[in-house]
């Protein structure tokens, strides 16, 4: 959706106008106001005397992303997973040996993987995932060189910790951890973070365990007993995430959570989610009442939005729409996952 501020200018009308030629020449009509204001900005930044350091992180930040959103461009319509884990995982432990059966495994089902590129869980993920895996690898002192599975046009090199995390949310459809650092705290955390919040759409998100191991057991033992007691987190939180115990487990959880949901969209009144496979009425009458803490009226059987007509987005599947209150994230999860339930059964 456009940011639609049309008052967003200069001020000054000389400068406005240049601008608004520098758009119209360096722009197709469907996207010319992102242009005029991506210019504005640039001349505001001259106009606000910003200084070197702030020249230097805004210049530096637009051509990371430029270059992410370059790369992944061939590959949007293929869905992927994002992996962390320690990057200190040696190649005979579990979570290695894990990380790689999961990537192989996953990619054998359509979806790419997405890791950091260095060692340990992250080139576990991209051997197991061969040509079928990206790398976005943060320029480090310590880390010089990728691992030696990243295949070279599907390496991303970033300076920027924040581009990078843009990256692993923006591009990926599922987000898997596996024992590691506070590099992969911050991302779990990150991820649950923006899930609870709605600033990225549903996914899933899956710890995995290795066997005889309690480290995510001890972890989620710690959020029960400090977070959910001390009123900082709800049960319904605890919807975001599966903790699971081998890479089949792994595997299983993020193919059922794409068996009947396929994606989402949000409009001002309206929230359309599109299906794989229609649901019967019968079982939607049963959701609305089930989730009538998170909507207003029924679930129903819908079209696409007009919105959706005009960028041609999947109007060939079928689409359930509610007045969702945008509020209860957590339980639009179990909402989902209840979707792709009745679509099990329905498949027998």
């Amino acid at each position: 959706m456009i940011f639609r501020s049309k008052n967003y200018k200069v001020g000054k009308l000389e400068i406005d106008k240049e601008i608004e030629r520098l758009a119209v020449k360096y722009s197709t009509p469907k996207k010319r106001e992102y242009f005029r204001q991506l210019f504005t900005s640039v001349v505001k930044l001259y106009l606000d005397d910003a200084d070197e350091q702030d020249l230097y992180m805004a210049n530096v930040t637009l051509k990371e992303l430029r270059h992410i959103f370059r790369s992944f461009s061939r590959y949007r319509n293929i869905r992927k997973v994002a992996i962390f884990g320690s990057h200190r995982s040696s190649k005979d432990s579990r979570e290695y040996k894990i990380a790689v059966e999961f990537a192989r495994e996953i990619v054998k089902r359509g979806f790419m993987v997405i890791t950091g590129g260095g060692g340990g869980v992250m080139e576990a993920g991209n051997c197991g995932a061969g040509r079928s895996g990206f790398a976005v690898k943060i320029k480090l002192p310590l880390e010089v060189d990728p691992n030696p599975y990243c295949p070279g046009e599907k390496l991303i090199n970033v300076k920027y910790f924040f581009t990078r995390k843009l990256a692993f949310i923006k591009e990926s459809d599922a987000t898997v951890l596996f024992p590691g650092g506070f590099g992969t705290h911050d991302e779990g955390f990150e991820i649950l973070t923006l899930l609870q919040t709605g600033k990225c759409l549903p996914r899933p998100i899956v710890f995995v365990e290795s066997p005889g191991k309690t480290y995510w057991k001890t972890w989620f033992n710690f959020l029960k007993k400090e977070l959910l007691v001390g009123g900082f987190v709800t049960p319904n939180d605890f919807n975001l995430f599966t903790i699971v115990k081998s890479a089949k487990e792994a595997v299983a959880e993020i193919t059922a959570f794409y068996r009947v949901y396929h994606s989402i969209r949000y409009s001002r009144e309206m929230t359309i989610i599109r299906l794989n496979q229609k649901i019967p009425e019968g079982y939607l009458k049963k959701l609305s009442n089930k989730y009538k803490d998170i909507i207003s009226g029924e679930i129903r059987p819908s079209g696409p939005l007009p919105a959706e007509v005009r960028n041609k987005e999947y109007l060939e599947l079928p689409r359930i729409c509610m007045c969702f209150n945008k509020k209860g994230y957590p339980r639009l999860i179990e909402l989902i996952r209840d979707l792709n339930k009745e679509g099990g059964n329905s498949n027998g």
